[in-house]
């Protein structure tokens, strides 16, 4: 089993990661739960698949597991099913010293984590992610939010978990565009911080676990020097502002988030060779990756996702913070005005 420690000071914990793991979680769980209450937020994709191994493994853990379930997708990330989900979780008689299971992807975990973050004022979380995306990113680093019509993650916490526990083999249900979902937040990681891993995933010469692991670590090692998105962490934001305008644009769940990522991700690296910050060559090799693993390189309707950059959470008054690279695996960041980012996305 690979373990990685997350030493945030007063909030630290494990991640665990081993295929078959699911199966085998009630020793992590049974520090954690104590014997009482464990609320199980899934959907209804991942619930038939794994719930009831779950609440088997919450259950010889010593916890009274129950499961509130909602609608598979991003529209599940919103205000109305938070309220939904926080009524059903207090129903239950819940108190402080249960427990709330994020089981699936990355709705899940964020709807789950911000519930956690604010039932009761905050109650115990652990995350299993089921999804390669949110086994690589969402799942580790404590950010919980739910969208908001005019933009995603606009209403949110920062809140760590107390565990997170990857099952490799849960991957195996996965259908290929989620595969490819999390593979962009992989070729995010290469391009901001590990070239040899860019290499790797080019080749194709790699054990998927050991990726997963690299990319756990390198979160890990950002998050605890910034654990509030003020300075390095900004860097895991590396195609992530336009690829949100991206996905605001043609709607939550009509395009992946890490196919709207990868365009991302591509526009900023353009612009930035174009300018001379970035190494010639470097575009090619973003591309190629996404061409490898089904991704996207561009978009139309340019001038009009130029307005929704704009409005992306991180910005502070006309001004923004935008992620570039100065070659793969040297990640950096640098301030610009809301009208510039606007001219960025134009091309």
């Amino acid at each position: 089993m690979r373990t990685i420690d997350v030493n945030i000071p007063g909030r630290e914990y494990k991640i665990y990661i081993e295929g078959g793991l699911l199966g085998r979680c009630a020793s992590i769980l049974g520090p954690i739960v104590k014997g009482r209450k464990a609320a199980v937020i899934t959907d209804t994709n991942v619930a038939p698949l794994y719930y009831e191994e779950m609440e088997r493994q919450l259950s010889a853990a010593g916890a009274s597991p129950f499961k509130v379930v909602v609608e598979a997708g991003e529209n599940s990330k919103s205000l109305s099913v938070f309220e939904r989900v926080c009524g059903e979780i207090m129903e239950n008689d819940f108190s402080r010293a249960d427990c709330v299971v994020a089981l699936g992807g990355g709705v899940v975990g964020d709807l789950a984590g911000f519930a956690a973050s604010t039932i009761l004022r905050g109650v115990t979380l652990v995350q299993v992610p089921t999804t390669l995306l949110s086994q690589v990113d969402s799942s580790v680093g404590g950010k919980t939010a739910v969208n908001l019509s005019c933009g995603k993650n606009l209403v949110g916490t920062f809140y760590q978990p107390s565990a997170v526990i990857i099952d490799m083999d849960t991957l195996s249900t996965l259908p290929q565009r989620e595969m490819a979902c999390g593979m962009a937040e992989i070729i995010k990681y290469a391009a901001i911080r590990d070239k040899e891993m860019g290499e790797r995933l080019l080749d194709g010469d790699y054990e998927l676990a050991d990726i997963v692991a690299r990319c756990c670590e390198i979160k890990a090692e950002i998050v605890v020097n910034d654990e509030r998105d003020t300075g390095e962490r900004m860097l895991l934001n590396f195609g992530h502002t336009i690829g949100h305008a991206v996905e605001n644009y043609y709607g939550y769940g009509t395009l992946s988030h890490g196919a709207a990522v990868a365009i991302g991700m591509c526009i900023m690296t353009e612009y930035a060779e174009k300018m001379g910050y970035t190494k010639k060559g470097t575009l090619d090799i973003i591309k190629a990756l996404n061409e490898k693993y089904g991704l996207p390189t561009g978009c139309g309707h340019r001038a009009e996702l130029a307005g929704a950059a704009g409005h992306d959470k991180k910005r502070k008054g006309d001004s923004l913070s935008i992620v570039l690279v100065r070659e793969m695996g040297d990640g950096y960041y640098m301030k610009v005005n809301k009208s510039a980012l606007e001219d960025i996305v134009r091309g």
